[in-house]
């Protein structure tokens, strides 16, 4: 999958916090969260907003992006702009972290 993320639409400076801290984080497979184009090859434009505290998990050096439910995306998750991962978040006690 060939994906290309564009700036943030909104800077990172608002963010709520749970009361049970860090997030658990779970991957997810790409093709289900987005939906991609007959040919591989060709970048899907997501639209992120904004970088969060969390660290790629997998790849260990950059920080998660947003990405919120949009045209071609299914549901809301955390993306890993240098490894391609996509990640589900919850909190410790089961609640999701992803829900407005």
């Amino acid at each position: 999958m060939n994906l290309r993320v564009p700036a943030s639409a909104t800077p990172d400076t608002c963010r709520r916090h749970h009361e049970d801290g860090d997030l658990v984080l779970s991957e997810l497979n790409p093709r289900t969260v987005v939906d991609t184009l007959d040919n591989d090859s060709t970048p899907l434009n997501l639209l992120t907003f904004g970088s969060v505290r969390e660290v790629c998990p997998k790849c260990q050096q950059t920080h998660l992006k947003l990405v919120l439910r949009q045209g071609s995306v299914r549901m809301a998750h955390l993306f890993c702009a240098d490894c391609e991962s996509c990640f589900d978040a919850h909190y410790a006690d089961g609640a999701p972290a992803l829900t407005i």
